[in-house]
C-alpha cells in the first residue's frame, strides 16, 4: 500500500519562502496525478496545484506566478517551492496522489499534512 509523507513546513515570515516535499513509499503499479492542497482554520480543503505524471500542471489563481509544483518519478515525490508566502497562504498542506495499485484498482491517498505558517 502506498503511504505519502509531507515535509517542510514551519513558520515564515510574509514574503519569504517555503518549500515541500511528499515522499511516497510502498509499492503501486504506478503513481499518475500528485497534487498539493491546504486547509486553513474553519475553511474547506482547497487545491493548489496539481501536476500529472507527464508534467501537465495546473494553479489556483492564488498560487499562479509564486509557487511551483514539481515531481521526480524516479523517486515519487513531488515537491511545492513556495515563495512571496502572505499571511493568508497559512494553513495545513496535503499531498495527494492518484494511485494505480498492483492490482490496476484507484486509489486516492492523503499524507497527514504539514504545517504552513506565515507571520510576522
Amino acid at each position: 500500500q502506498v503511504q505519502l509523507m509531507e515535509s517542510g513546513g514551519g513558520l515564515v515570515q510574509p514574503g519569504g519562502s517555503l518549500r515541500l516535499s511528499c515522499a511516497s513509499s510502498g509499492v503501486a503499479f504506478s503513481i499518475n496525478d500528485m497534487g498539493w492542497y491546504r486547509q486553513a482554520p474553519e475553511k474547506q480543503r482547497e487545491v493548489v496545484a496539481t501536476i500529472s505524471r507527464g508534467g501537465s500542471i495546473n494553479y489556483a489563481e492564488s498560487a499562479k506566478g509564486r509557487f511551483t509544483i514539481s515531481r521526480d518519478n524516479a523517486k515519487h515525490t513531488v515537491f511545492l517551492q513556495m515563495n512571496s508566502l502572505k499571511p493568508e497562504d497559512t494553513a495545513v498542506y496535503y499531498c495527494n496522489a492518484a494511485v494505480e495499485t498492483v492490482t490496476r484498482q484507484s486509489r486516492e491517498v492523503w499524507g497527514q499534512g504539514t504545517l504552513v505558517t506565515v507571520s510576522s
